[in-house]
């Protein structure tokens, strides 16, 4: 269901949880053309805009705040019409004014998206990846774009893009982890063109030249090891991610699992309401699955809609790249009592954002809500801590590579299951 609301300033397009439709709600961890989260993050969205029933927003300032940023920004306009030697183009300077009030917030997850980005920011949401294949996520640590994962069969991976590697630049232009949406439009580009990536792996520099091609997002993947125990994977939740996984999970029962691994590592998240339906499969109607709470504290609470699909003992892998919609499911079933965490702690997104389009077409994505477990467990910078930590050993450097014999993780969750 989509729902509409426009007044004469703007109109608001807000990602709250319709089953349809796409997202990326939850988290952070950002899903662009090439497929990046949230995380969005990072990260994959879905939206829908307010009907003229629901809630107007309007565009508001204190008089003597407004006043001062008016005044600020005149004096300097003064300045630069009296003294700057060169042509002044003033839409490029109002851009930038905005571009930097809003990045003044310090959020990563916030940012200001103008016209001529904004349509293709809302393909790229909606699913119409052209790019490389690449999930990627500010790191705080260097100031850089790191590399969350590459999606599997993508030209990222097959050109040996790691998880983990950090972009120095693009096409030999450097960018800053500030830098998000430029990055992802500088990566982007035309079906069969080519792009210039120089990451940072370890101590070592590696370039790539990688051909840009529509990227399809990995299905489902299913099978049983050890003679019962199912196996499931997938690397984000996109439109239809919760009823892949319920075919899935039903052509394994059939195949007489006693048991299930759930694998989200190296999940960025998406679409929130799949990961409620996934984690609805587990428990009892009505169940509280999550809580969403906003800058006045005003809660709203998910609870589960149908009976329950899955009745098993149950692991979830997780690990460092485990984030948003992935920590939702996560965190519900480990506070629910339905799944054991074995791995390492998540990432720690636990925030949503809204996009706010205004009139000249130009929008600003914000940070406008956070997620709490079903105990009311923090998510957002905290991560979920595992019930058993395992690492990986050493020689391993690609948990997507690694070999199901040195999968010291995946090995730990077979053993308890047994």
């Amino acid at each position: 269901m989509k729902k509409t609301e426009k007044n004469n300033d703007y109109k608001v397009i807000t990602e709250k949880r319709t089953r349809s439709s796409v997202y990326k709600i939850i988290m952070l961890v950002i899903l662009v053309a090439f497929v990046t989260f949230i995380i969005t993050t990072i990260g994959f969205y879905q939206y829908f805009t307010n009907s003229d029933n629901g809630k107007k927003f309007m565009i508001t300032t204190s008089s003597k705040e407004g006043n001062e940023i008016a005044n600020s920004i005149s004096q300097y306009k003064s300045i630069i019409d009296k003294y700057y030697l060169g042509e002044v183009d003033e839409e490029k300077l109002k851009e930038g004014a905005i571009k930097g009030y809003i990045e003044g917030l310090d959020d990563p997850y916030t940012e200001y998206i103008s016209k001529e980005d904004m349509e293709e920011y809302l393909d790229d949401t909606m699913g119409n990846f052209v790019g490389i294949g690449i999930y990627m996520v500010k790191d705080e640590a260097t100031n850089r774009i790191k590399v969350l994962a590459p999606i599997k069969g993508s030209p990222a991976e097959k050109a040996g893009v790691l998880a983990g590697d950090i972009i120095i630049s693009v096409n030999d232009e450097e960018f800053t982890g500030d830098q998000f949406s430029v990055i992802s439009t500088k990566i982007k580009g035309e079906e069969g063109s080519t792009v210039k990536l120089k990451v940072l792996r370890g101590e070592e520099e590696k370039e790539f030249e990688i051909k840009r091609e529509k990227i399809v997002v990995n299905p489902v993947e299913g099978k049983v090891i050890e003679k019962n125990i199912g196996y499931i994977a997938f690397s984000s939740f996109d439109e239809n991610t919760s009823e892949e996984f319920k075919k899935k999970y039903e052509e394994l029962a059939s195949q007489g699992i006693k048991s299930l691994i759930i694998d989200l590592r190296n999940n960025g998240g998406g679409i929130v309401d799949e990961a409620l339906e996934i984690a609805d499969y587990f428990v009892e109607k009505d169940t509280v699955l999550l809580y969403e709470v906003d800058k006045d504290n005003n809660e709203k609470v998910e609870k589960a809609k149908d009976g329950i699909l899955i009745n098993m003992p149950t692991i979830v892998l997780t690990n460092e790249n485990t984030a948003s919609s992935s920590e939702i499911l996560a965190g519900a079933l480990k506070d629910l009592g339905k799944a054991k965490i074995v791995g390492t702690k998540t990432y720690g997104k636990g925030v949503i954002q809204s996009l706010l389009t205004l009139s000249d077409g130009s929008g600003i994505k914000i940070t406008s809500e956070e997620y709490l477990t079903p105990n009311k467990t923090k998510i957002n910078k905290v991560g979920i801590e595992p019930d058993e930590t395992v690492e990986l050993p050493d020689t391993v450097t690609n948990v997507l590579r690694v070999e199901e014999k040195d999968d010291t993780q995946l090995q730990k969750a077979i053993q308890m299951l047994k």
